[in-house]
């Protein structure tokens, strides 16, 4: 691994357990809705959150060591993408439920 690489889990280490509990944070909800409103590759700065840059960071690891997201590095910006593939592949269904019910209890 280089030295900007970050670590991610691989598919078949990414657990249920671990992507429920990336996803019951707001924040991290709304990280993860806005990645999946076709926001691919968005970087960290481009999201408006709530909440301090050392938090946003935080949040970002928590999501990518629960495999709900992938990181690397374009120049100096972290980019992010929603690994829905493998969510999906994995727990099907799963992600979509999430996002529905986060859209319909945001209304």
């Amino acid at each position: 691994m280089s030295p900007r690489a970050l670590p991610h889990p691989a598919t078949d280490e990414i657990t249920l357990e671990a992507v429920l509990h990336a996803l019951a944070d707001p924040v991290r909800l709304r990280i993860t809705t806005m990645l999946a409103e076709g926001h691919e590759d968005m970087a960290c700065i481009a999201f408006d959150l709530p909440v301090t840059k050392s938090t946003t960071t935080h949040h970002f690891r928590v999501l990518r060591e629960a495999g709900v997201i992938a990181q690397h590095y374009q120049g100096t910006s972290k980019m992010s993408t929603l690994r829905r593939d493998d969510l999906d592949a994995l727990f099907p269904g799963l992600l979509s439920s999430v996002l529905s019910a986060a859209a319909r209890q945001a209304n």
